[in-house]
């Protein structure tokens, strides 16, 4: 089959139920900064910017990932077509649609953001890098930098002149940031000059843009170790005038490009500050040594677009395996299977296969609803300002809980749900004719890369759970109690329903389990826990919003007719969250369980006893 088609597939009904149905997005929309926003502008925006992706990006998903990037003469050079897709993009507006508009943007609720987002990840999640990280970058500079930075810097990174990266990783240290080695020396204009490497930069070249802004993590001579030593610097790769006009380079050299996996199309860069000492930086604001917790609020941004660039992925295997399940005949069906003249049938016709489906469907569904829910406490706690204090700290709470969900639960559930999209097209979806396999080799990164998995579990047991004395996750752990008893006994959902109810007493229990053994000194029981724990909130949270979903989707079909197009749409509803329910939600008790008996043969097993290698 021709690379240069699109194979993205995004189900714009479902994402119309799960923002106006299910989470009420018309309660933001026309209040506070989001006034000019109503229900049909959002409705076509989002369509128009799902036509966008499918239709430019698209069809350079499978040819990026073919022709991937190339260093020549130490310059990147991106795949075919990627600067044309540049340009459209901020010339549609699409990259900048959840901006301020005093800063160029169309200032949208984060929810229509995020899905914008999600449409162009889905379509080229390789492409959707270089963007998204250059105005993560802005964004910190805008927050922290002076106004003479802001003036400088941002508006050109904003409107797509200038590139955008973080540079946090060094070969030596991986994921212990605070090792880092590169180095600021104070020079007598006020500046600094910059001296070190970093490798795994994303977007760390292009050949669309004028500049490429790095945001640096590095320490000042003399400041002292660990991450309370690390200052952040502006680092552009060419040097600029007051004007911005670019005078020359700025002694930052890439050095070579990673050879990854997946995401082919995205420049992964090493990258050499100062070989030739002449790489001159400076300080974002006026204050060394608040490198890391300026850079965390692009990292805090990044980690919640992983799990967006997770559920893009995801949905589109989910439904390009859908789609190949009802046009591929295979085999009789199931009650015909003794007779060698019985008809072929479609694949959806077997029962295995439509476990497939249903599985991917009900966690595709289920993570999404929780980025949107994420999403929505953002809006509601911008609506809110602060005209309601007690709400806006229950919302920003809330975005704090489910940040290490969204990306964990999300990234490692993308990977499993494009193996299944595979695994549903046969031998057929293990080759490059179809594009579930770039699914599986792009979203693997995810789980990796903006802290690993088991950092946003450390994260999550470590601070997010005692955050504000315990009262987010009380609050959430309440939210989950609330429906439960208000749908107990519902008449279909009631035995669902109740295996939720188990689910979050289980992880409850955990919870003090886990504090338990902070408490009595057993703390090396707890990173062996702490994944496991992240799951099982994690399954929990989709859980209960599928079956919040199965619920207004009930009462929907009590109203419709026996012939109504839309029933279909609405008994899916209520299947994924049985299903889920029965196949997921009742094993959390069993990971209670296993965390509760505090097996430590990891730590006890020696070293030699691993192999005899």
């Amino acid at each position: 089959m021709s690379q240069n088609i699109n194979r993205y597939k995004v189900d714009l009904r479902e994402i119309e139920f799960v923002l106006f149905e299910q989470f009420k997005a018309e309660e933001v929309l026309g209040k506070g900064p989001y006034e000019a926003w109503d229900k049909e502008v959002v409705q076509t925006s989002l369509s128009e910017c799902a036509k966008f992706s499918q239709a430019v990006l698209g069809p350079l998903c499978a040819s990026g990932d073919r022709e991937g990037c190339k260093l020549v003469d130490g310059k990147v050079i991106t795949p075919t077509g990627f600067g044309d897709a540049w340009k459209k993009s901020y010339e549609a507006g699409w990259r900048t649609i959840g901006l301020p508009v005093e800063h160029g943007g169309q200032g949208s609720p984060k929810v229509v953001q995020a899905l914008c987002e999600e449409f162009m990840c889905g379509a080229n999640a390789a492409f959707a890098m270089y963007p998204g990280l250059t105005i993560g970058a802005a964004d910190v500079i805008l927050a922290f930098g002076t106004d003479e930075e802001k003036h400088l810097w941002a508006p050109r990174m904003l409107d797509g002149r200038w590139g955008g990266t973080m540079c946090l990783t060094e070969s030596h240290a991986g994921s212990d940031v605070g090792s880092a080695k590169t180095m600021a020396y104070r020079r007598p204009d006020g500046k600094y000059n910059i001296k070190g490497a970093k490798v795994y930069i994303s977007g760390g070249d292009s050949d669309f843009v004028d500049n490429v802004i790095h945001l640096v993590l590095a320490r000042v001579e003399g400041a002292p170790p660990g991450t309370k030593g690390l200052s952040l610097f502006i680092v552009p790769k060419n040097k600029i005038d007051a004007d911005g006009n670019v005078t020359g380079p700025n002694d930052v050299i890439v050095a070579g490009i990673e050879h990854k996996m997946g995401i082919n199309g995205s420049a992964t860069c090493q990258l050499n500050f100062g070989e030739n000492d002449d790489c001159v930086g400076e300080l974002i604001g006026t204050v060394e040594n608040q490198g890391i917790s300026q850079m965390f609020r692009l990292m805090n941004s990044a980690r919640i677009a992983v799990g967006i660039q997770s559920v893009a992925l995801a949905s589109s295997a989910y439904l390009n395996a859908l789609e190949y399940a009802r046009d591929r005949k295979q085999g009789s069906h199931i009650t015909s299977w003794k007779d060698p003249t019985a008809p072929r049938v479609s694949i959806i016709e077997h029962p295995d296969v439509r476990r497939m489906l249903l599985d991917m469907k009900s966690r595709v569904e289920g993570i999404r609803a929780l980025i949107i829910k994420l999403a929505m406490h953002q809006d509601r706690a911008q609506v809110l300002g602060e005209t309601d204090e007690d709400k806006r700290a229950y919302h920003l709470g809330q975005i704090d809980l489910l940040v290490p969900l969204v990306k964990a639960f999300g990234s490692d559930q993308a990977f499993r749900i494009s193996e299944t999209a595979i695994q549903t097209f046969g031998g057929a979806g293990f080759l490059k004719d179809w594009p579930v396999e770039q699914y599986a080799r792009d979203s693997k990164i995810f789980s990796i890369y903006e802290g690993t998995n088991h950092i946003q579990a450390m994260d999550l047991v470590g601070r997010k759970l005692g955050q504000n004395g315990g009262a987010n996750t009380q609050a959430f752990l309440g939210d989950v109690q609330s429906f439960i008893a208000a749908h107990k006994d519902h008449p279909v959902l009631g035995s669902s329903v109740a295996l939720l109810d188990k689910a979050q007493e289980s992880v409850g229990a955990t919870v003090m389990r886990l504090l338990g053994w902070f408490q009595s000194g057993q703390v090396p029981m707890v990173p062996l826990s702490a994944n496991r724990f992240l799951e099982m909130m994690s399954e929990t949270a989709v859980g209960w919003l599928l079956l919040e979903a199965a619920s207004i989707a009930l009462k929907k079909l009590e109203t419709l007719p026996a012939d109504h197009h839309e029933r279909p749409f609405y008994e899916g509803k209520r299947a994924a969250a049985v299903f889920f329910a029965h196949s997921t939600l009742a094993l959390v008790p069993g990971k209670a369980e296993a965390i509760a008996l505090g097996d430590d043969s990891p730590l006890s097993i020696p070293d030699g006893g691993f192999a005899t290698i």
